[in-house]
């Protein structure tokens, strides 16, 4: 299943697995285990809820609670593939998120506020990806590591050619999408993070 992380941006074309969220998922979403939880989903397949609390350290209630409310507002749902007896299965409904800018910008600062925590979560969940990486990295074959990246860049634009730097960057890395097959030896998922952003000069 293809991957796309939470992306702080509004779609040119509507993508069936992706979830354009709107006011009332966007308050649904915005609490910092419920993203975890469906970020789990996304990217490890269905689980229960006692093994989501075991892979994120949280108890049982909670991590049961909050796939309970992710349901109510359509981010997760049943998967009876795999339930037994009493067990449930949980599995992601997209496969990822998105969202334009006007929530920043909303007169009600309670939707205001559930913007923030979403951009902080995804940014939370970034740092932390690429931390367990650097952690890790000794661990994995050299040619990964001459594969990776941790670069930064400087360079003055306008918001408008801002915009086609990233537009051109999420285009080159979709190109790569299906190019190696699940079973292939000595593949690995790649995750790549983009943050662009402008930064003062005083």
């Amino acid at each position: 299943m293809p991957k796309k992380d939470t992306d702080a941006r509004t779609a040119t074309a509507p993508d069936p697995k992706v979830r354009s969220i709107d006011a009332r998922s966007l308050r649904g979403l915005a609490h910092p285990l419920r993203m975890r939880l469906l970020g789990s989903l996304r990217e490890f397949g269905p689980a229960t809820a006692s093994g989501l609390a075991d892979r994120l350290g949280e108890s049982s209630g909670a991590t049961s609670y909050h796939l309970r409310q992710l349901a109510a507002y359509g981010f997760v749902e049943d998967d009876p593939s795999l339930g037994k007896g009493r067990e449930r299965w949980w599995r992601a409904v997209h496969a990822g998120s998105e969202f334009g800018p006007e929530f920043l910008y909303d007169p009600d600062p309670e939707i205001r506020g559930a913007m923030g925590v979403v951009l902080h979560e995804v940014a939370t969940a970034h740092a932390q990806e690429l931390n367990t990486w650097l952690g890790t990295m000794h661990e994995w074959p050299r040619e990964w590591y001459e594969g990776s990246d941790l670069s930064d860049f400087k360079v003055r634009l306008t918001p408008e050619l801002s915009r086609e730097l990233s537009d051109k960057i999420h285009e080159l890395v979709n190109s790569y999408r299906g190019r190696v097959p699940e079973d292939t030896e000595g593949s690995a998922v790649v995750r790549t993070h983009l943050h662009v952003f402008p930064r003062p000069t005083d």
